[in-house]
């Protein structure tokens, strides 16, 4: 077994456990699973695509994310008005530098599925934005329930404006216009299973964890069809190149 397959089997049962046990969601474990999904996402890119190219490329969305993110907070664009608490660890411009991680370790698998979809690179940047943007629809009802960050000017989406979504994929856009150049011949039906299953097991483990545990069937609904008009045509695409 290959260690970012170690690292998915450990985070998929540290997430499971941190769904079941609700009283339980601190911030301490709420950073683990986060430093857990990380260095999955962040060792699977480095078997598939070596050091530069994978592992680079990962650290390149992080730093564009974190730099998307500090000038969000400073003015409200592209995501809308926003800002973190504490709970997430120590802040530079008001940014927990914990929020670089979200953008690196969702990066390769959303450009994975994106490239399961379609490998043209014209279509798979803003692909890859999507998928990546699809994933929040998930994460942010999540953290601003558990009051890491808030919007207080609220909106239409459990408390969530539309444009936060329209940013993420503004921002995607840019990081994968980047990640474009770093790694423009990966081939995902080769050496992208490992991503795959991040993207796939996100997709279905959110999906349920919303409807069935944490009973919030709007989250549930919307992160499915968001998430799954990506996941379920690139699962498609990997079992017909077999």
């Amino acid at each position: 077994m290959t260690k970012s397959r170690a690292l998915l089997g450990g985070l998929v049962a540290a997430q499971v456990t941190y769904g079941l046990l609700r009283e339980r969601r601190t911030p301490t474990a709420t950073r683990g699973l986060v430093a857990l999904m990380l260095g999955a996402s962040v060792t699977e890119a480095w078997e598939s695509r070596g050091g530069a190219r994978g592992a680079g490329a990962v650290a390149a969305a992080g730093g564009l994310g974190f730099a998307a993110e500090l000038f969000g907070v400073a003015t409200g664009r592209p995501f809308g008005h926003y800002s973190y608490t504490e709970k997430l660890g120590p802040r530079v411009g008001g940014v927990p530098l914990l929020a670089a991680a979200a953008w690196a370790m969702m990066a390769r698998p959303a450009w994975v599925v994106a490239g399961l979809i379609d490998s043209r690179l014209r279509l798979r940047v803003p692909l890859a934005a999507g998928a990546l943007a699809a994933w929040d629809v998930f994460l942010d009802p999540r953290m601003v329930a558990d009051e890491y960050w808030n919007w207080p000017q609220g909106g239409l989406y459990e408390g969530i404006p539309a444009t936060n979504f329209l940013g993420w994929w503004i921002t995607g856009l840019g990081l994968f216009t980047v990640w474009s150049r770093i790694d423009p011949d990966d081939d995902p039906a080769r050496d992208g299973d490992g991503a795959l299953a991040i993207y796939a097991w996100t997709w279905i483990g959110e999906t349920f964890a919303n409807a069935v545990l944490w009973r919030r069937p709007v989250v549930a609904a919307a992160g499915a069809a968001a998430m799954g008009a990506f996941a379920a045509p690139a699962v498609r695409a990997r079992l017909a190149a077999r």
